[in-house]
């Protein structure tokens, strides 16, 4: 009797907590996702329904008006062209040169190997503001400011240390017997790196893709720096157009940007991430 008892108590004990811990992720998705919510919901309102006094969280008569202000304001198109620009490039340079860098740290031994890790690791603890003055002196002297190559570097050398650091994970995971066997087999340097071990890797390397993107995408502050031409802003430059000193913030107008602006990192993250569940899938089943 007294063990059916306990066997009773026991589940409902269990049960409790699970439904505390969802309630508290319930709360805060809420939290999370309000500011979406709220960005979205003022995109589709009109100027006389966002100036209201009293909140309103639902547009009584959703309107297009915004977006139309948005696509119209001026230099959105050269800037959408190049953000695709540098954060495509960003992408590809920090995979390349993280792939390399995280098989040379992970499958090679020299000297001085783990202190580069430590001070890749240092690095990726600094503040990007902090480095922002001193990596501005360096690309002037070097004639990197102003174009496009110039701002992708910077882009690159903020995501490297973290790109490094996650492919190398991906690179000890990987059994050594694997590329033993195709040196037997034939596979020299090169053929080992790209066709037995990065496709092993691919899971990291799209997670590094993601990261560098995003960074790229949504950076502003080196973007205003390091651009001399207005023609050759980014769109996180682009969204302060919308706030000037005469007439104030386009608030509505604003807020369909930036909706404009967050649907190419959420197509990005879509696509990629069906082949980082298919990559992850594949590295999971053993021969």
């Amino acid at each position: 009797m007294s063990a059916n008892l306990s066997r009773a108590v026991t589940p409902r004990r269990r049960r409790a907590p699970r439904w505390a811990s969802n309630s508290i992720a319930i709360a805060f998705c809420i939290v999370w996702i309000f500011p979406v919510y709220w960005m979205i919901n003022t995109a589709f309102k009109p100027r006389s329904e966002i100036l209201t006094p009293t909140p309103l969280f639902v547009p009584t008569h959703p309107s297009i008006e915004n977006f139309i202000v948005a696509v119209t304001q001026t230099g959105f198109v050269t800037d959408l062209r190049n953000s695709i620009v540098v954060a495509g490039g960003t992408v590809i340079l920090s995979i390349a040169l993280g792939f390399f860098a995280a098989a040379a740290v992970s499958r090679f031994r020299f000297r001085g190997r783990r202190t580069i890790m430590v001070v890749i690791l240092a690095v990726q603890m600094l503040p990007g503001t902090a480095l922002l003055i001193p990596t501005f002196l360096l690309f002037n002297a070097a004639g990197l400011l102003g174009n496009f190559f110039g701002l992708m570097l910077a882009y690159v050398a903020a995501v490297l240390p973290f790109s490094i650091w996650v492919m190398r994970g991906f690179f000890l995971a990987v059994p050594k017997e694997i590329e033993e066997a195709a040196m037997v087999d034939g596979a020299n340097t090169w053929v080992i790196l790209t066709r037995v071990l990065f496709p092993l890797v691919a899971p990291g390397v799209i997670a590094t893709s993601i990261f560098a993107f995003i960074a790229a995408w949504n950076d502003y502050l080196v973007a205003y720096t390091f651009m001399k031409d207005q023609a050759m802003y980014t769109l996180p430059v682009w969204l302060a157009s919308f706030t000037t000193p005469t007439t104030g913030t386009d608030v509505g107008g604003q807020m369909a940007g930036s909706v404009l602006f967050s649907l190419p990192v959420i197509i990005f993250f879509l696509i990629i991430q069906r082949n980082l569940v298919a990559g992850m899938s594949a590295g999971a089943v053993k021969g």
